[in-house]
């Protein structure tokens, strides 16, 4: 795995290909759109959606907590993503995780999917709070607008952006996107998708490509 440390606000933080910002200086790790039971939710509709989704998307936050420390994980909504999430197989599964990591400090910042969807059990210990939320210089939020006086950090557009390769292939990627006053990070889920992100001239792109994370030059990348 290959962290890329960059500074956000004037704070050293870490973007991590497992779709996650590490800000090491509170020891948290920063995720957004997880998505829990979105699978199980068109499954309840009839659609064959495969299985194991949340185990997965689970044991990507279990690697990049394990490389990184962090004690505690601040969720930019769309933790849940409908009232059908709350299956048995589902709740089984992050209940059981739950449990190997009780230790963990659980904020969630409520989303769209939250308010439909309702806060999570209250068996699973996580703080849920309506954004902004106001740590340090960031302001935490779930849709990215503008806060007056901080750097804000969001979710909800599920950003990629279309790479080009030497012989014409095109390949959209999901990534962080950087703007002068807001910074959107990717979604965490397995089953989320990309909406193609229209970067400005001045913003920073990171490209999560496999293992590794890289800035793209958006006047080269075809977005």
């Amino acid at each position: 795995m290959s962290d890329l440390e960059v500074d956000l606000a004037g704070e050293s933080v870490r973007l991590l290909p497992e779709r996650a910002i590490y800000w090491p200086k509170e020891r948290t790790l920063i995720v957004a759109d997880l998505h829990w039971g979105k699978a199980a939710a068109f499954r309840a509709g009839g659609i064959p959606i495969p299985r194991g989704t949340t185990a997965a998307g689970l044991a990507r936050l279990d690697r990049a907590l394990a490389r990184t420390g962090a004690q505690r994980v601040a969720l930019l909504g769309d933790l849940l993503h409908a009232r059908a999430w709350r299956g048995a197989e589902t709740m089984r599964t992050i209940a059981a995780w739950r449990d190997t990591a009780r230790a963990l400090d659980l904020v969630l910042v409520r989303g769209n999917h939250d308010r439909r969807a309702g806060d999570p059990p209250l068996e699973l210990g996580i703080t849920v709070l309506d954004g902004p939320v106001r740590v340090g210089p960031f302001a935490l939020r779930h849709e990215p607008r503008v806060e007056i006086g901080a750097y804000v950090l969001a979710g909800h557009i599920h950003p990629g952006i279309t790479v080009r390769g030497p012989g014409r292939e095109r390949l959209r990627l999901p990534c962080f996107a950087f703007g002068a006053r807001v910074g959107i990070l990717p979604a965490f889920g397995e089953f989320t998708g990309t909406a193609l992100t229209e970067p400005a001239p001045d913003d920073r792109i990171y490209v999560i490509a496999g293992d590794d994370v890289l800035q793209v030059d958006v006047a080269r990348s075809g977005a």
